[in-house]
């Protein structure tokens, strides 16, 4: 029996906007379990943004419970909120979020950074498996501007799995990448996956659910469907259909 990373019971998110409350969350409940690989789709106003900044603990709910990796997020102050999700979330946003004049591998330290626990000498090994696991062993001191978009990602993806955190959780991690790259970036996903890293990807596009192996779809704030995919497409296979591109 896999444990039980996320657990969401009866979840209520509202927000009060002037004379009017909206429902952002209506008593939405589910969990994942260690090494699934889950997609939360939902387009503009389904409540996927709102339920992103949940799970990422960067907002609580109105009501109803949410509990990581066996502690509950209710009651903790900001200061405890902020260490989980540094020690068991790692983040990936649309946008890369690297430091523009920092190297890949000082990029991918900085979580350690705020981790006692881990020496100097630590640090910097951690950091460089984490960019050799994502193919970029060769880019350690490159800045972003020096690396494509896809290899920006890929240093985001390295600084989120630095930490060994128990959930990688992804917004819209493929936003602003070319088909070709995008199946790139999922099809580390997919590798990162079969390792038994548990990923939860929050995103609008229904192609990139396909490579994952439970989609979550909200709308209006509820969950309107929760289902296994049986045929996962394999993101290197699909990568291999694409026309080569020249040089």
């Amino acid at each position: 029996m896999s444990k039980e990373i996320i657990k969401i019971e009866d979840l209520k998110r509202e927000f009060v906007m002037g004379t009017e409350t909206v429902h952002a969350l209506r008593g939405i409940s589910f969990s994942i379990k260690e090494g699934e690989f889950v997609t939360i789709m939902g387009s503009s106003g389904s409540g996927k943004s709102t339920m992103l900044n949940i799970l990422g603990c960067l907002d609580q709910p109105t009501s109803g419970t949410y509990e990581i990796d066996g502690v509950s997020m209710k009651d903790l102050s900001r200061n405890e909120l902020a260490t989980i999700r540094n020690e068991k979330i790692g983040f990936i946003f649309q946008s890369y979020n690297l430091l523009a004049r920092t190297s890949a591998i000082e990029n991918v330290e900085l979580p350690l950074l705020y981790n006692s626990k881990v020496s100097t000498e630590e640090r910097r090994e951690r950091a460089i498996k984490a960019l050799e696991m994502v193919g970029l062993g060769d880019r350690l001191h490159h800045t972003p501007s020096q690396l494509s978009g896809g290899q920006q990602q890929r240093v985001a993806i390295a600084r989120s799995l630095v930490n060994n955190p128990v959930m990688i959780l992804a917004d819209e991690a493929t936003g602003n990448l070319d088909t070709r790259t995008s199946y790139e970036i999922m099809s580390l996903f997919q590798e990162l996956n079969k390792k038994g890293i548990t990923i939860t990807f929050v995103t609008h596009e229904p192609d990139i659910a396909t490579f994952s192996s439970r989609t979550i779809v909200l709308k209006d704030g509820d969950i309107m469907q929760d289902y296994q995919n049986h045929k996962v497409q394999s993101a290197a296979a699909e990568l291999a259909k694409l026309p080569k591109q020249d040089d």
